[in-house]
């Protein structure tokens, strides 16, 4: 079940991680193709202070990943809907704070950038300042379109999510078609298409918080201190992450400007741009692995840690095997989309940077997903680090000293060389952490040993059918009874998993075509013992539904009244599209 549940949500996460990618590559073809060299450069300076927009807005998006994760799986609705009042304030104010510092200094700001200086020999700078205003102003959309992003994931919601970026970029092209050839709008009317299709996309996105069957409640009551901090340190590392694509892009346009000039600048551009495309399967790889690990890590669950490891680190490996050998197939016939015929020294450089670039796409994907799933169980130091020496420290370094022999072809060999050096220094860390040489999905999951209950006193069974059900229900009674329980409390332990096991079977499976399982966790500990069922059907809340349908008639519903009967407290919760049903004995 874990194995499917990651499927279904990496091709959904894989499209929203495109949700900025998407606007800028429309906008870099549009622009290369069509405004030339002088307009692409200038889109390449401008790129920085877009990506810091971003940052803040993954900084609120991945918190939210992370703290609802463990309250969805705890089945805190007042915590989620907390997390999720706090989400939607803070990326209005930083909308808000941000447009306002933009407008303000927005001459400096674009020659902090590298634009040079205003004045007629310099066209760049008012190419770039205008972009800058024309995209600016969708801050507001773009930041509240990554938080509804995982919002949307947590609850199931998967097919809007592909409608509202499907949306948005048919509406880029559109518009910029428009301004290219009707408006004639230059680069600031590139900049105010995208803004538009983000406003369509959080218009079509959007809708889904406003039904009434959305779990997701603005509650300006449950604001707290403590739960913006956490939710913003949850954060952090991804802003890390993304302080570290600024600076690394901004020293690369400085190198590249000293080494070959602003064809170099527009190169590395479009190289960029065409990077950020295919950086989008490892990011959704690692989203998704931050979600369900989180999920995972708040349940104690380490067998599905172990298994969301291996399915995350196997799609890691084939997706970017197929994106690494399509992109060095088609490098010519990309820039040239780009590019076109204009300048073929440019195109060239590009040609040969983006065949070299691509190389490093598969050891950047296994960074991506690990720092990712790390954030998710809590390691954040580690995200941090690997995110400093991926996407900064190393690149830098290598850039730095090759270019120095090889010029701008050390520039482009300084990602594969950056990305494989921060992949060892995170695989020795995982060694050191366990004491050996290790390459097993238990190692790199970095769980502590007493992090689950013991072996011992834990029960874990995936069943299918009727059949497995009884025959899951007298292993669970063998299970007790070899941990000192009365025989009596053993049988309705096992009746209890039995009832919910075949009511999931016979009135859930049929709902649909689809492959469904049932996962089964018993846990027995001195304190007590739980019981988790989770299965993959449509949402199903047996406690609200005995208090919708109660009955003075004693035989309805027998076999749920019976385990509600039985058990100290139930707990539903939908999260993720699964059902978690966890019973306290």
């Amino acid at each position: 079940m874990i194995r499917k549940l990651f499927r279904q949500m990496l091709l959904t996460q894989i499209v929203s991680s495109m949700t900025v990618t998407i606007c800028m590559l429309i906008d870099s073809i549009m622009i290369g193709r069509f405004l030339g060299v002088d307009a692409m450069s200038a889109y390449g300076f401008a790129s920085p202070l877009l990506l810091v927009f971003a940052a803040l807005g993954s900084m609120i998006s991945s918190g939210i990943q992370v703290m609802c994760g463990k309250t969805m799986a705890r089945g805190d609705h007042e915590a989620t809907n907390g997390c999720y009042t706090i989400a939607v304030f803070l990326a209005a104010a930083i909308s808000l704070v941000g447009l306002a510092v933009v407008f303000l200094f927005l001459n400096p700001l674009t020659r902090l950038l590298g634009a040079g200086q205003p004045g007629p020999g310099n066209p760049v700078f008012g190419l770039t300042k205008n972009y800058i205003v024309g995209f600016i102003l969708g801050a507001p959309a773009f930041l509240c379109a990554q938080i509804m992003v995982p919002f949307m994931q947590l609850s199931g919601c998967r097919n809007r999510l592909v409608a509202a970026v499907a949306a948005m970029t048919l509406a880029d092209v559109v518009f910029d078609l428009l301004n290219v050839f009707v408006f004639h709008g230059g680069t600031l009317g590139m900049g105010l298409a995208s803004t538009l299709s983000y406003y369509i996309a959080l218009v079509i996105g959007g809708s889904f918080f406003l039904k009434k069957d959305c779990v997701f409640r603005l509650r300006p009551r449950l604001i707290r201190r403590n739960t913006c901090r956490e939710l913003v340190s949850y954060g952090v590392p991804t802003v890390v992450n993304q302080i570290s694509m600024v600076l690394l892009v901004l020293l690369l346009n400085r190198i590249l400007a000293e080494v070959a000039g602003t064809k170099g600048v527009a190169a590395y551009s479009v190289i960029s741009t065409v990077g950020n495309l295919c950086y989008c399967f490892g990011s959704g790889t690692g989203s998704v692995g931050m979600m369900l690990g989180a999920s995972f890590y708040a349940d104690r669950d380490r067998s599905s840690i172990q298994t969301l490891v291996q399915e995350m680190t196997r799609s890691a490996v084939l997706l970017d095997i197929a994106v690494t050998g399509v992109v060095l197939l088609a490098a010519e016939p990309l820039i040239t989309l780009f590019l076109g015929s204009q300048d073929l020294s440019a195109k060239s450089m590009a040609v040969a940077g983006l065949r070299l670039f691509v190389l490093s796409i598969l050891p950047s994907s296994l960074n991506s997903s690990f720092k990712n799933y790390y954030q998710g169980v809590n390691r954040l130091r580690l995200t941090e680090l690997i995110s400093a020496l991926q996407n900064f420290a190393y690149p830098i370094l290598f850039a730095f000293l090759l270019s120095r022999f090889w010029g701008v072809t050390g520039v482009w060999l300084c990602f594969l060389c950056g990305e494989t050096a921060a992949l060892l220094t995170f695989s020795v860390l995982v060694w050191r952490h366990n004491k050996g040489f290790s390459l097993s999905a238990d190692a790199y999951s970095m769980l502590e040993p007493d992090f689950d209950p013991a072996p011992e006193s834990c029960f874990e069974r995936s069943l299918q059918s009727v059949r497995e059900a009884a025959e899951t229900s007298a292993q669970v009674q063998a299970f007790c009874l070899e941990r000192g329980l009365k025989p009596r409390d053993a049988m309705l332990i096992g009746l209890c998993v039995e009832e919910i096991a075949n009511n999931i079977i016979t009135h859930g499976f049929s709902q649909d075509r689809q492959e469904h399982n049932v996962d089964v966790r018993l846990v027995l500990e001195q304190k007590g013992g739980v019981i988790r069922i989770r299965d993959n059907c449509v949402n199903f809340d047996p406690t609200k539904y005995l208090e919708l349908h109660c009955s003075d008639d004693p035989s309805s519903h027998f076999g749920l009244r019976m385990v509600m009967g039985m058990v100290k407290e139930a707990n539903y919760v939908n999260s993720l599209g699964l059902n978690n049903l966890t019973l306290l004995i």
